[in-house]
């Protein structure tokens, strides 16, 4: 339980459901975590931004995998449809799966084996409103068990995303995980949802195989840091982050090395996971992911690492194809 206590921290830990946030697949991991402003024909991107769903996605199927942390693993399914005059539709699934835990009684003897698993159902739907303009709504119905504790709820996702006449720039807007919990963990203990604004930005360049996003997270709370104490000092002083470094927290980076359609290399960098999980005057890598992606045939794979603490990473595959190509 500890660890799942970690995870919830390093994620805005004073809601529920906070897996909602984590990243579903090899291209967000490698770009820092999340991107709301980039589409580029793959379908794992809509999950963070439901305006990002287009009609070139249509009969588009992906699988994600992520070896995340010890005994944890999730992963991300979908497929999509496109209907002529109705827009583009997609059906997806997040799990994510804690593994097993021993359960003991209050003299340590082990009396038995329980397990902690959430789900999140995507239903997505984007629609063009005009060459340059995509509007998009994710709903997902959530249902988390831990032990003999169970809840469910409702969120919704509403997104936007503009795109240039050359389409070398995109800009994406996204409000994320309004809803309820419907049913609670324990009675007269309700919970909110991890909600929050995003505001991101794409660009390609015209004449070098490069493109850039960054993308702003938590608009609505400036304040996302929090009071640090400095355990070298016996009088127990207390610091707390200045206003770049709240600032800064809120961005995420991420940059593609693109040679060819068929391959491209990755890096990302989270500066509120850096600034969260390093371990002070030794950062390491932490904060900082990479991958690659390449085209074999007709399918899309791609592979990203992401390092969240000194003690180890997390690996993610990503698998997609368009079952048109087989038809």
């Amino acid at each position: 339980m500890l660890l799942i206590n970690h995870l919830a921290l390093a994620q805005q830990g004073d809601n529920t459901y906070q897996f909602l946030q984590l990243p579903n697949s090899a291209r967000t991991a490698g770009l820092g975590g999340i991107n709301i402003s980039l589409d580029d024909n793959d379908l794992s991107l809509s999950y963070h931004n439901p305006a990002l769903l287009s009609d070139t996605l249509d009969k588009t199927v992906t699988f994600n995998y992520i070896n995340y942390m010890t005994d944890i693993n999730y992963g991300y399914s979908a497929f999509a449809k496109d209907f002529d005059h109705l827009g583009t539709f997609a059906a997806g699934l997040f799990y994510l799966d804690y593994g097993d835990f021993v359960e003991t009684d209050i003299y340590g003897n082990t009396v038995g084996s329980f397990v902690v698993k959430e789900y999140a159902l995507n239903l997505m739907w984007s629609r063009r409103i005009n060459p340059q303009l995509r509007l998009g709504a994710n709903l997902k119905p959530v249902y988390s068990v831990m032990e003999s504790y169970t809840s469910y709820g409702i969120a919704l996702d509403l997104g936007l995303q503009y795109m240039n006449a050359n389409e070398l720039f995109r800009a994406g807007f996204a409000i994320k995980n309004m809803g309820y919990q419907i049913k609670t963990y324990t009675s007269n203990n309700q919970e909110d949802l991890p909600f929050e604004i995003l505001l991101g930005f794409s660009q390609k360049l015209a004449h070098a195989p490069f493109r850039a996003s960054a993308t702003y997270r938590h608009i609505q709370q400036f304040d996302i840091g929090y009071d640090v104490e400095d355990s070298s000092s016996s009088t127990a002083e207390v610091s707390s982050p200045n206003f770049a470094q709240l600032f800064m927290r809120h961005w995420v980076f991420g940059l593609e090395f693109i040679p060819s359609d068929n391959f491209y290399l990755m890096l990302g960098y989270n500066t509120q996971r850096r600034s969260e999980l390093s371990i002070e005057g030794n950062g390491g890598l932490v904060g900082y992911s990479w991958g690659a992606g390449l085209k074999i045939s007709k399918f899309n794979i791609s592979y990203s690492s992401a390092r969240y603490h000194l003690a180890g990473r997390t690996n993610f595959f990503s698998i997609s194809t368009n079952l048109n190509r087989f038809m």
